[in-house]
């Protein structure tokens, strides 16, 4: 499978060159201009490593490597004109991986890529039990249909675990309403059913410390739901 990659950077002439590189390797491109544009990206798509440049914008590549790495764990490499070893340290000191120093070759960019996607696949996902899923501070049990958040044990009615386990066991997948009925109901999807839009609001309620700021049912406007 392909992996995902983010590149950020308010010159387009990079990013242009940097998605001709790394398509031509194998990989999916998605582009931002500036950090507050990846914030947003990073918030509704699931992406494998971000390259991410230091001088941009509307929001530094320091002050958005912050923000990601509070719920993103994804290899983040720093792209920067400054061959200084302040801004190198500054990067790796907020969470960056890795630092690439304009200008580069494409040889370079790969092998860094290739280095840190490698190391997180094989250091950073956790295996999971076949039998449970554990997501931060929330645990699904699919044997004993049993859900715990912050080491409380959570009811839910028989349709509320299964639209539960369904984005569970596909973090990071955006669901429609219409996909997700289909797959619980197994049955043809009415555009005025509201059924899945209920759902998730009971379940926001009850696994969720704000309902209204979710942290683990995410909508994705105009998409669908995700975990």
């Amino acid at each position: 499978m392909k992996s995902n990659i983010l590149v950020v950077d308010d010159d387009k002439s990079i990013r242009n060159l940097i998605k001709v590189y790394l398509e031509n390797d194998g990989y999916n491109i998605m582009e931002a201009p500036n950090g507050e544009e990846a914030l947003r990206m990073v918030d509704e798509n699931t992406f494998d490593l971000i390259i991410l440049d230091v001088m941009m914008p509307v929001l530094d590549g320091i002050s958005a490597c912050i923000k990601i790495r509070e719920n993103h764990t994804m290899p983040i490499i720093f792209l920067s004109a400054k061959d200084e070893e302040i801004h190198k340290i500054e990067g790796l000191t907020v969470g960056a991986d890795d630092y690439i120093t304009k200008p580069f070759g494409s040889m370079e960019l790969i092998a860094r890529v290739k280095a840190q996607l490698r190391r997180y696949t094989k250091f950073n996902v956790e295996p999971q039990n076949s039998s449970s899923i554990t997501i931060e501070e929330l645990t699904i049990n699919f044997d004993t249909h049993e859900v715990t958040v912050r080491d409380e044990k959570i009811k839910l009615t028989p349709k509320e675990f299964d639209i539960l386990e369904c984005l569970a066991k596909n973090k990071g997948v955006v669901f429609s309403v219409q996909k997700l009925y289909e797959t619980i109901w197994n049955e043809k999807f009415a555009v005025s059913d509201t059924s899945i839009v209920v759902h998730i609001t009971n379940l926001r309620q009850k696994i969720e410390l704000d309902p209204k700021n979710p942290k683990y049912i995410k909508t994705v406007w105009g998409v669908g739901y995700k975990i």
